[in-house]
């Protein structure tokens, strides 16, 4: 990946998670971890994690409710040329990575 799509993502993971921060119901700690691009620029997929755990479900459910207005946000809180569709997804690795983490500090 070149330098200018590392800053696409980056900014797009910015505008996520100021966005949704500003927009959850603070039920739950809404995390956005990474996004990955696909179809050369076209699609991305946010991912996200959420605490607590037993949330996680609803603060999905809410995110993908809230796509439509994140895209118009980035039209208007970025200069990105092509503003791709965007998902969102549960961080699988993240929380692979916690849970090693947390087997790691019981050893």
């Amino acid at each position: 990946m070149n330098q200018k799509d590392e800053k696409i993502k980056e900014i797009i993971r910015e505008l996520a998670a100021t966005f949704f921060s500003r927009e959850s119901n603070r039920q739950s700690l809404i995390t956005i971890t990474d996004v990955e691009m696909h179809s050369w620029g076209s699609k991305a997929v946010i991912l996200m994690t959420v605490l607590p755990v037993e949330k996680e479900q609803g603060a999905l459910e809410f995110a993908h409710r809230q796509l439509n207005d994140f895209r118009q946000y980035v039209k208007d809180n970025s200069r990105l040329g092509r503003i791709p569709f965007f998902d969102v997804q549960i961080d699988i690795g993240e929380k692979n990575r916690q849970k090693i983490d947390e087997i790691g500090r019981t050893v």
